[in-house]
């Protein structure tokens, strides 16, 4: 009886503005396979300006999967999207040997690449604990709270997403050991070997694409996508960077001058949390945005060592 042959799943990753759409479709051209978008906020519909979804000729190139799949009222969080992932590659892997990974969300990643941690379930006293505690000392009580509790998780959390930094506290308050301490489980046991590469850009360079894509956001009509989900600002999709701005310049609390500047700042301030987590996996190698060639032979030495 012969045995499978190996699979492999190639994670093209990298901080926002990096270059991951380029070389994700590059690479998939080289390897003739399909990319599975690995972007938390890419797979809602109604968000494409925003949340730098690839362009149609870019999505021409070849085939994408999991990008603009449900609407912003849905719920689609990391188990769901383990889940689902996983299902399409076994499918995938019935027509190419290697399948890209390719976005920015690195908890979504991991998930596929590694398996969800599981963490405890949390008493409803205890969560209403916490939201009181957010109720009384705002935004502002949490991150010193997360900060203090567990400064590991603090460095890659959103600290402008009060959910995020609630559900750590949660999880501390409810067992008394830090959120972080259940991201270090043993990894699951996949039926795929996974090739970890990243992008690499230097700092100023990477400021510098980040503060250009912002302004040919706006120029494209990112004001207009946001006012037109204003309705749905209570969904966490829109606890993002980019519309949560554009949210206070409409209710009057910030000039479009400064909410643009702000999405600059917070983009910025968002890869380098990406960069923080990304560096914790110690198994990426990192590629610079010129070096396909390189990456290319690097992949292939991997597949057949």
């Amino acid at each position: 009886m012969s045995l499978r042959k190996k699979k492999f799943v190639l994670v093209v990753t990298g901080p926002t503005a990096s270059g991951k759409t380029a070389m994700a479709i590059a690479l998939a051209k080289a390897f003739n396979t399909e990319i599975i978008s690995a972007d938390s906020r890419q797979l809602y519909r109604e968000m494409s300006i925003g949340t730098a979804v690839p362009s149609t000729k870019e999505l021409q190139q070849v085939p994408h999967h999991f990008i603009h799949c449900c609407s912003v009222g849905e719920t689609f969080d990391v188990a769901r999207y383990e889940k689902e992932v996983l299902l399409l590659l076994e499918e995938l892997f019935q027509k190419h040997d290697i399948v890209v990974l390719s976005g920015g969300t690195g908890l979504y990643i991991d998930a596929v690449c590694r398996g969800l941690d599981v963490i405890p379930k949390v008493k409803p006293e205890t969560r209403e604990k916490v939201s009181d505690f957010y109720k009384q000392f705002g935004l502002k009580g949490l991150q010193n709270a997360v900060a203090e509790y567990d400064p590991e998780y603090f460095k890659t959390v959103d600290q402008q997403n009060p959910r995020r930094l609630q559900r750590a506290l949660e999880v501390f308050e409810q067992t008394g050991l830090p959120f972080s301490f259940y991201h270090k489980k043993a990894p699951k046991k996949r039926d795929f070997e996974v090739v970890w590469t990243a992008i690499d850009r230097d700092k100023n360079e990477l400021h510098s694409r980040i503060n250009q894509r912002v302004e040919k956001m706006m120029a494209e009509g990112l004001l207009a996508e946001a006012k037109n989900l204003v309705a749905f600002r209570q969904f966490n999709a829109l606890n993002t960077v980019g519309y949560k701005e554009l949210f206070a310049y409409f209710d009057g609390k910030i000039s479009l001058d400064e909410a643009v500047e702000q999405i600059k700042t917070n983009t910025r301030k968002y890869a380098k949390r990406q960069l923080t987590w990304l560096r914790k996996n110690k198994g990426y190698h990192w590629f610079k945005a010129n070096e396909l060639p390189k990456l290319i032979q690097y992949v292939e030495t991997a597949m057949n060592p």
